[in-house]
């Protein structure tokens, strides 16, 4: 910012002189500080860089200050800096060499602000030490608040990736076992995790509290730290003065560099969820906690300004700058953005939430940026940190873009299962994990997308017409072997008068395609799927649960599934050899266990894989897992369904682990 110090305090010193080119008023050039009892003028770029008095006093400044600086390094800043920091600025009509050799005989009278500047003069050792301090301690603040920034984005990033790592760590099971049930899987306080408390907030895992702790803490004394007012100081009257703009100026950039975690941390395509093995859930519940950080840091920086420039009486003449508006904008923005993303809002008026969400966090981006430019104008490099948060944001929409495009526009199949829930099969793309849907024709938001598990990777087609059991019909489709029938996904080229599938014959061929099960309740966008036969989808995928990838290794695996949430547990149930997994599953529909049953084919949903299918009762999640959960051995319990069952298998997962059981959890749940 100010190097080399010396040379720039020499400069600060003197520019606030007049100067025998200087014009009458106070706009468009530099304004003198301090006394405003001196007469108003302004000294413009082509009068610094012309007038020989204001050249040789600097000259002969730095020359006795800066006895430890190189002469290229003085005459660098000499061409660059000496008149201003803008860009198309003059440069100074002579080199320092040339103009330290017309300082020459020394000067010896003192520059004073009430007479012109006519002669080369000496800087008052009071004025230079006060200008020389303002600048070295706030180029000192400035560089270590830069630097807390970066240590806010680096271990924002580093933690998630560390304590991921953690799993390949061979701890003894059973301690990692028990210090999972005490220390990570349950609710912060009391019982629920997934289930809203007071239907306003989720409640934080103690893991999750752990890392939301950090950051608060991290915050907290990253803004408290380090400052050091000196006097004296040209820049403030008082260290109180000078203590309200460093701590103002480091909530703005603690602000700033939240940014890129918030952005980061809400993406579809965040990096971090490729290599760690944390859920997207988790992150979202993490960018919340960090907007409402970025939010404070806003809000104290825009107060504590306002009260600096109202005390000052400033703040009538400020308010209309441009710097101020934008920064006002951004502010609000966040103000606005807190509220707005409330969990009531976010389930009744999810459409009118993501598109505000969106509107205003762009807005809010673009506003800081200007408010940067407009009162900085780029010298400082402030902006960095909205260019890596957009360059971050650019890259997840890329990204989803391109997903869309791969598969191109699809048509997308309905069929009724029962008054709850529709199944959707989209022929031609394939999938792991979950994907977005996108119905442009269903709504005028064309925007609005959902994710949903997929259920199956293949499709049935019209069962073959063939001359013999050896002869096949050739054609764009391949048949799979009798033998892989069963393990495939099927799905019958007609439904019965109920809308209900028939299981396939063992004659049928399949082709790539998806399914999905999906909930219609409420009157939504999945509520309007149910009247429609046929319609045009945009599939983005796809997105694979890393959290299941781990429990290859575990030897014994009991899958908890409630509703569709069967479709989430899937890839567990194709994945594991029968006898190392258990699946119970509660529904209210026999029809979908029969569907489900008509896609997975008999060779998933077997009897020795299945333990309990449970319909229009409640699965005694207590008995099961005390059952299945054994002494001695690991067991991993993955678990997808309603909020409550989620909640109840957290619980009973905890107090076995707590009892000395070795088992691992996997809560499969997509908050928003």
């Amino acid at each position: 910012m100010y190097n080399p110090t010396c040379a720039y305090a020499c400069h600060d010193a003197l520019s606030d002189y007049q100067l025998s080119c200087s014009v009458p008023g106070d706009r468009g050039g530099h304004h003198h500080m301090g006394n405003t009892n001196r007469p108003a003028f302004t000294t413009l770029p082509d009068c610094y860089a012309t007038d020989d008095n204001f050249l040789h006093s600097v000259s002969y400044c730095i020359s006795t200050h800066c006895p430890g600086v190189s002469i290229p390094d003085i005459e660098r800043y000499w061409e660059t800096f000496l008149v201003g920091r803008f860009p198309d600025q003059p440069v100074p009509k002579e080199p320092y060499t040339i103009a330290l050799l017309h300082a020459d005989p020394p000067p010896n009278t003192t520059a004073n602000y009430t007479t012109l500047l006519n002669s080369t003069a000496l800087v008052s050792e009071e004025t230079y030490l006060g200008v020389y301090n303002a600048h070295f301690y706030f180029e000192q603040m400035e560089t270590r608040q830069s630097e807390f920034g970066l240590v806010l984005l680096i271990t924002g990033t580093v933690i998630p990736i560390a304590c991921s790592l953690l799993r390949f760590v061979p701890f003894p099971k059973a301690i990692a076992s028990w210090f999972n049930a005490h220390f990570i899987n349950p609710p912060l306080f009391g019982r629920r995790h997934r289930n809203p408390v007071l239907n306003l907030a989720i409640m934080p895992t103690r893991g999750q509290a752990m890392l939301i702790a950090y950051f608060i803490a991290i915050n907290v004394v990253l803004s408290c730290a380090g400052y050091k007012p000196v006097m004296p100081n040209a820049f403030y009257e008082t260290k109180r003065d000078q203590l309200l703009v460093y701590i103002a100026n480091r909530e703005g950039v603690l602000s700033l560099a939240n940014l890129p975690l918030l952005v980061l941390y809400a993406g579809r395509n965040n990096f971090l969820l490729s290599i760690t093995d944390w859920s997207y859930s988790t992150f979202v519940l993490l960018h919340r906690w960090i907007a409402i950080l970025c939010t404070v840091e806003a809000s104290i920086h825009s107060a504590m300004y306002l009260h600096m420039y109202l005390v000052a009486g400033d703040h009538a003449m400020v308010s209309k700058e441009a710097f101020w508006i934008c920064g006002i904008v951004a502010t609000l923005s966040f103000c606005i953005l807190l509220p707005a993303s409330m969990l009531p809002i976010r389930q009744k008026m999810y459409n009118l939430f993501l598109s505000s969400h969106f509107i205003l966090a762009f807005t809010a981006l673009v506003a800081v940026y200007f408010h940067i430019f407009h009162r900085f104008e780029h010298q400082w490099g402030y902006e960095t940190w909205i260019y890596i948060a957009l360059a971050i944001w650019a890259f997840d929409r890329t990204m989803r873009f391109i997903r869309l495009a791969r598969n191109g526009l699809r048509m997308a199949e309905i069929t009724i299962i029962d008054d709850n829930n529709i199944r959707v099969d989209i022929p031609g793309v394939t999938a792991q994990g979950h994907a977005y849907l996108y119905f442009p024709t269903l709504s005028w938001r064309v925007w609005e997308n959902h994710p949903f598990s997929v259920m199956g990777t293949l499709m049935a087609q019209e069962p073959l017409k063939t001359s013999s059991p050896s002869t096949t019909t050739t054609g764009e489709n391949t048949n799979l072997p009798f033998g892989d029938i069963e393990k495939a996904p099927a799905r019958s080229s007609a439904s019965d008068s109920g809308g209900y599938i028939t299981p396939p014959s063992k004659t049928s061929s399949f082709k790539p395609g998806l399914t999905f099960f999906i909930t219609t309740r409420g009157n939504g966008l999945t509520a309007a799927l149910r009247n429609k036969k046929r319609l045009p989808v945009l599939v983005e995928s796809s997105y694979a649960p890393s959290s299941l990838d781990e429990l290859r290794t575990v030897p014994h695996c009991v899958v908890i599934a409630g509703g569709v949430g069967i479709t989430a547990v899937v890839p567990v149930l194709r994945t594991r050899d029968n006898g190392c997994v258990r699946l119970y599953w509660g529904t209210r529909s026999l029809q979908l266990v029969d569907a489900a049953k008509a896609v997975l084919g008999p060779g998933v949903l077997d009897s020795s894989i299945v333990g309990e299918i449970s319909v229009g009762r409640r699965l005694n999640l207590c008995d099961i897992l005390e059952r299945e959960v054994l002494e001695g051995s690991e067991t991993a319990v993955v678990v997808c369904g309603p909020v409550e069952m989620a909640d109840e298998v957290r619980e009973i997962v905890c107090e076995l682990g707590r009892k000395g059981r070795i088992v691992k959890l996997v809560d499969e749940a997509f908050s928003w």
